[in-house]
């Protein structure tokens, strides 16, 4: 039975939907704004908000953290604490914002584009 099972699992093994996460986090910070489909989005975002929390922190363990998360990408996981989270100290939750885009052409998948707010 699937009850309480939240994730969704993209038809992917475990390592690859990891892997999917983690190369659609750090697009998201990177660029600010990516376009997907509705269901990454949405799988996407507690992910991203937990790290943007951790951001928030500035201690070398959340940097850690975030690093070990994103799958030690300096880049990324710098931008994200020297960058994007000082923007949403005063925040409490709620960094990103998904507006859905419509479906798309040849398989009919629904779309949408996440950004920070």
């Amino acid at each position: 039975m699937k009850h309480h099972k939240r994730e969704r699992k993209f038809g992917r093994v475990a390592r690859q939907r990891t892997a999917l996460l983690r190369s659609l986090a750090r697009s998201l910070i990177l660029h600010g704004k990516i376009e997907t489909t509705e269901a990454k989005a949405k799988e996407l975002r507690p992910f991203i908000e937990k790290l943007v929390t951790m951001g928030n922190k500035k201690t070398l363990a959340s940097r850690r953290m975030i690093s070990s998360r994103l799958g030690e990408e300096n880049l990324a996981s710098k931008k994200l604490v020297d960058e994007i989270a000082p923007k949403y100290k005063d925040r409490e939750g709620g960094y990103t914002r998904i507006t859905k885009t419509g479906v798309s052409g040849h398989d009919a998948r629904k779309n949408a584009v996440i950004e920070f707010v």
